[in-house]
């Protein structure tokens, strides 16, 4: 009787255990969405709708309600690509030859607040290469984009798992909105769409949280937070939060290359996460094994401490920021090296150095932090440019540099 009784008890376990369905990673959705399947999820191709239904069917598995129109999770949006890449894209109603279609999905947490936080990542890219691409063959290739912008995507799936938590009582002060934008590529396209047509009521969105190319967490664990001048809240609650050891490269700005921007023109507080360039940037070599898991993870452990944190602030004030891309001087001349954007040291540290370049010819190295260019004390990245805004072609000067803790001087013609 005791052994029926125990076959019994472990027939219902086993069944009881294939029941509890497995929780996707992010790992398995970076793996997913940066397959050759989806041709690099151009905008307007067959390969981002494909794209498009696969963060849909994640919406339901996770439970978000949808928020597009028409009561779907899609937002799509017709426009005119530009030939010229200093103008924006048309958006118009009409299809035709010459337009294409971007398609936003959205996804909603409903918890009867009168304030949404916007939680945000774009999961369109480059497709098989052509503008944009890094990419010098002649031979196409599929650009899957696994940190830009898988890993923003799937920080945000995420994000969005843990706000479902029914348990979770210290988020229920907001709803939630879920965007994966298209477009961004060619212009930030979905999210200044969205912005436009927002399927919410835009006055009560709080704040809004970008994430984009968070997937290649350094050794350092540095990770740059744009938009922390957006709301006078922002700077103390980034760093009360990071109970997670990672270096906060803060940058006031609202304004940037991604799509917090068009919420920030909204007047909306924004918050953008940034985890570096590197070299396999706009190229087919980003792909999904690159990437670091466990620092993502901790990214989106620690977003998710900011959103508990202000959970009760209501919405929260928004403050204008300087422009900090206005502020780069113009260039005659160029070192030929890749600046460390995430570096929170004193001086401009090198990130990669050029062929051919005068950085390369002086005998600099990635690693090297240029601590004076000519005359001139160089602290931070803007003094470094104001300092290389100076130079002009043929000219030869000093540069102090430190290497592994010492101090050298080496000579640079331009």
């Amino acid at each position: 009787m005791r052994l029926i009784w125990i076959l019994c008890a472990t027939f219902i376990l086993f069944s009881c255990q294939e029941n509890v369905k497995k929780e996707t990673t992010m790992k398995e959705d970076v793996f997913a969405l940066a397959d050759d399947t989806f041709n690099g999820r151009q905008t307007g191709t067959e390969g981002e709708l494909q794209a498009a239904t696969y963060i849909e069917e994640r919406f339901k598995e996770i439970g978000l309600v949808p928020k597009g129109y028409q009561n779907n999770y899609t937002q799509t949006f017709t426009f005119r690509p530009s030939s010229n890449p200093h103008e924006q894209a048309e958006f118009t109603g009409l299809k035709s030859d010459s337009t294409l279609t971007g398609t936003n999905v959205i996804g909603f947490i409903d918890n009867k607040a009168s304030t949404t936080v916007v939680i945000g990542a774009h999961y369109d890219h480059l497709g098989m290469g052509g503008e944009g691409s890094l990419y010098r063959e002649e031979k196409p290739a599929v650009h899957n984009g696994a940190d830009d912008n898988a890993s923003g995507v799937a920080v945000m799936l995420n994000l969005a798992s843990k706000l479902m938590d029914a348990t979770a009582e210290n988020t229920k002060d907001n709803n939630y909105l879920f965007i994966a934008f298209s477009g961004e590529e060619m212009g930030l396209l979905g999210s200044n769409y969205f912005v436009k047509n927002s399927t919410v009521d835009k006055n009560g969105i709080t704040y809004m949280i970008n994430m984009d190319m968070v997937g290649r967490l350094n050794e350092e664990n540095t990770i740059a937070v744009h938009g922390v001048g957006t709301s006078p809240i922002f700077k103390q609650t980034l760093f009360a939060n990071n109970d997670y050891g990672l270096t906060i490269a803060e940058h006031n700005s609202g304004i940037g290359p991604s799509d917090h921007t068009s919420f920030y023109l909204a007047d909306i507080p924004v918050l953008h996460f940034f985890t570096g360039q590197h070299e396999d940037y706009h190229k087919p070599g980003d792909d999904a094994e690159k990437l670091n898991y466990e620092g993502m993870q901790k990214i989106s452990d620690y977003i998710h401490a900011i959103i508990v944190d202000l959970n009760d602030d209501g919405k929260l004030a928004f403050r204008k920021t300087k422009d900090e891309s206005e502020e780069v001087p113009r260039f005659k001349v160029g070192l030929g090296v890749v600046p460390d954007y995430l570096f929170t040291g004193e001086g401009m540290r090198i990130d990669g150095v050029s062929e051919d370049k005068p950085a390369q010819k002086a005998g600099l190295l990635k690693g090297d932090i240029v601590k004076k260019l000519g005359a001139f004390e160089v602290i931070d990245m803007m003094s470094y440019m104001k300092a290389l805004a100076t130079f002009e072609e043929g000219q030869t000067t000093k540069v102090v540099i430190e290497r592994e803790g010492a101090k050298q001087e080496v000579e640079v013609t331009f």
